[in-house]
């Protein structure tokens, strides 16, 4: 620190760009470390899709057949079912999808049918992230 002509003391550049320089650094890596991957249809999501829905909503599977939805592809699930789509892409909250997968319809239609190997609640948010980044083909 030194004094300047005024008689008021000033920190030295020498003092200033190390902290700038561990500022930066620290906002850097913490800003990076907190953005997760954007959620990928191929990777993430259609996995999902084959394991806990794939026995009924496949070509010719009975969820197929009572709704029209199939969900063989990205081109079929986003072709939804004979009511309309099931995703509303950017927002997982209005995607039906979400809707009977979380058991916010219905009971009746709570998806997958009878329990049978339901989505747990980190693979709900992942297809939910996935909605909500605009729902790619990526």
């Amino acid at each position: 620190m030194s004094v300047g002509r005024t008689g008021a003391k000033c920190l030295s550049h020498r003092t200033l760009i190390p902290g700038a320089l561990v500022a930066l650094l620290v906002t850097l890596s913490t800003g990076c470390a907190r953005q997760p991957a954007p959620a990928s249809y191929k990777r993430d999501v259609a996995p999902l899709l084959a394991e806990h829905c794939g026995r009924c909503h496949l070509a010719g599977g009975k969820g197929t057949q009572t709704s029209g939805l199939a969900m063989d592809s990205y081109e079929q699930l986003m072709e939804g079912t004979r009511f309309g789509p099931v995703i509303r892409s950017g927002e997982a909250t209005g995607s039906t999808l979400i809707a009977v997968i979380e058991g916010r319809v219905d009971p009746k239609i709570r998806m997958p049918l009878d329990g049978h190997n339901p989505l747990g609640p980190d693979e709900i948010r992942i297809i939910k992230r996935w909605i909500d980044e605009g729902a790619r083909n990526n």
